[in-house]
């Protein structure tokens, strides 16, 4: 009987009495018992987060340990590298292995038109004994000018190539309909006239100076293909693409077994934020695309220099920059001059200038693989390579202080999640 009343017990209603168990204990816990299943998520993303970093720190330390042994093995030191001794830090272009100094020298404007062929000289012999690797340039430059005399520079410093990252961009290469744009044809015979100007067997990068809706994208990612199988180039990349173009590319590379780009050039600075900000971390978080940007004083408006009108001797002032004039004098221009003003105080307080804390602004970014200075003398070129040591100074509150000043930070996926 005790045997059957056990049984009975333990067989008869063990679910039901689960069922309830388990209802009880919810109702204790409610809305406690989420609260801390969703403070464990939350530690154990800071946690991977943690581990992630401190795996990295460790690969670091690993790098550095075998920099010094090998170096040592060759008998040199580390005082011997060029990062050492100029101070310029080195950043990888995109995902790729492609190391290049976080400050670039580009031609725009300047280059074949607005400084002569002896302050160019100055200016890529005070950049590269600064630590630049990075010079930018661009078939349609002066007519190709600005090329011609990139590549003469470089043949009369007598420069080791492979010391260099030389970049140019096709599009625009003359007035005929097949020199220019993105067929097959104009990006092959582009890329040779541009080495053919330069006097130079490769560049490093290449890349497509505007998306071309005329030209199949397979068709782009083939030819940008072929130019690097033929050793005509290293990488490619894109410049002022849209997110999707660049997705797309990337997509077509990954189905026909192509190669991908690598980097996108776009305009980055105080009052253009939105592409660098929001878009490129995504596709580079996702596709391994990085960020070389242009223009980090808005063509001279962050320096101040239009405060009081335009200068004779100012990009501004000259007829095929019509555009620029009427942008520093409309409405909006006035406010940012009135912002600029406010800026300044924080560049004061740092002990820097107004272009220097424009500059380290844009390097405070870890996205920007690269910023590319245009300057039309020395020293402007000088007090630019000065952001280096404002970068440090950089720090959360003063990023802050910007923005608010600013009023103009984007919001991303992770604003809206916290």
């Amino acid at each position: 009987m005790f045997a059957a009343r056990t049984g009975t017990v333990g067989r008869g209603l063990p679910d039901e009495a689960l069922r309830h168990r388990k209802q009880s204990a919810a109702s204790l816990s409610g809305p406690r018992g989420q609260r801390s299943s969703q403070d464990s998520s939350r530690d154990s993303r800071r946690q991977s987060q943690h581990t992630v970093l401190a795996q990295a720190r460790r690969v670091e330390l690993i790098r550095e340990i075998e920099t010094k042994w090998y170096l040592k093995l060759c008998g040199r030191a580390k005082e011997d590298c060029v990062a050492f001794q100029t101070g310029m830090p080195y950043r990888n272009l995109g995902k790729s292995g492609l190391r290049v100094s976080c400050l670039g020298l580009g031609t725009w404007v300047t280059f074949g038109s607005q400084i002569s062929e002896e302050v160019a000289e100055q200016l890529m012999t005070i950049a590269y004994e600064s630590g630049v690797n990075l010079f930018d340039t661009a078939e349609v430059y002066a007519a190709g000018k600005a090329e011609v005399i990139l590549g003469n520079i470089i043949k009369k410093k007598c420069w080791r190539r492979s010391s260099l990252v030389i970049t140019t961009k096709l599009y625009w290469g003359g007035k005929a309909e097949t020199e220019r744009g993105l067929s097959r044809k104009h990006i092959i015979e582009g890329l040779k006239g541009s080495l053919q100007r330069m006097q130079l067997e490769y560049v490093d990068v290449v890349f497509a100076n505007r998306p071309d809706s005329n030209t199949p994208m397979e068709e782009i990612v083939r030819a940008m293909t072929h130019v690097i199988n033929q050793g005509m180039a290293m990488y490619w990349g894109t410049s002022r693409w849209t997110a999707m173009e660049i997705m797309e590319a990337y997509s077509v590379a990954r189905q026909f077994n192509l190669i991908p780009p690598v980097c996108e050039q776009a305009e980055y600075h105080l009052f253009q934020r939105e592409k660098v900000e929001v878009q490129l971390p995504e596709l580079y978080h996702k596709i391994g695309v990085g960020a070389m940007t242009w223009s980090p004083l808005a063509c001279g408006i962050i320096t101040g220099k239009y405060e009081n009108g335009i200068p004779e001797s100012s990009r501004a002032s000259m007829k095929s920059y019509q555009w620029l004039k009427e942008k520093i004098m409309s409405e909006d221009g006035r406010k940012q001059q009135a912002k600029l003003k406010e800026l300044a105080h924080i560049a004061e307080k740092l002990g820097c200038t107004l272009p220097q804390l424009a500059v380290a602004w844009c390097l405070r970014n870890e996205g920007v693989s690269s910023v590319l200075l245009g300057t039309s003398n020395p020293q402007q070129l000088t007090e630019n390579l000065g952001a280096i040591q404002v970068l440090p100074k950089m720090t959360s509150n003063v990023v802050t202080e910007i923005d608010h000043i600013l009023g103009n930070r984007p919001y991303n996926k992770k604003d809206y999640r916290s």
